[in-house]
């Protein structure tokens, strides 16, 4: 096998999803994930740290996409609809780079572990646009609202965007969830 296989990556997180689709991600090992992926258990490690990796390698690029473009959104934006703004921008891009979005989404659904991880990249989010919104003026606990709530919202609307099968572009599945979250706290 060659040391630096082209393609191993992407034949990894494939083989992974497969795996712990088939079998549950907790009865599946590094070394099934490597072997299905035509891999050593070596080389599996060259790309990702640990077997819950394969499915978040990457996650580490969003918080800081997210708080950049929050930085950059229109400065006399409100910050919600800043924040909203620079979430539908990076979603766009991010829904077009994911590849087995329903497989991944019922493999942490069903493991309490990589749910936790989950929760994790989303606080990291969360984190990234208080501070950018902080940078931006805002006061810090408006910014922590503000950054909550857009989180939630961000998260639902991929959900609906995976559940969508295609159907509906990331922007429209935030604005929907957007519509409902200001229904929800007007009273209307």
């Amino acid at each position: 096998m060659a040391r630096w296989d082209p393609g191993a990556e992407q034949r990894l997180k494939r083989a992974a999803l497969e795996l712990y689709s088939e079998h549950g991600y907790d009865n599946v090992t590094v070394t099934d994930i490597a072997e299905r992926a035509g891999l050593t258990r070596r080389s599996y490690f060259r790309y990702f740290p640990d077997k819950r990796e394969v499915l978040f390698g990457g996650s580490e690029l969003l918080p800081p996409a997210v708080a950049q473009a929050v930085l950059a959104a229109d400065p006399d934006a409100a910050p919600l609809t800043a924040v909203l703004d620079a979430m539908s921008q990076v979603g766009a891009q991010l829904v077009a780079q994911v590849e087995g979005a329903a497989q991944r989404r019922a493999v942490i659904d069903a493991s309490p572990e990589l749910q936790e991880r989950e929760r994790t990249k989303s606080a990291a989010i969360s984190r990234a646009v208080q501070d950018a919104l902080v940078r931006r003026q805002v006061d810090a606990d408006t910014a922590e609202l503000v950054a909550q709530l857009a989180t939630v919202a961000f998260g639902s609307a991929f959900r609906r965007w995976i559940d969508a099968e295609g159907h509906a572009d990331f922007g429209s599945c935030l604005d929907t969830v957007t519509d409902r979250l200001r229904a929800v706290l007007t009273g209307t």
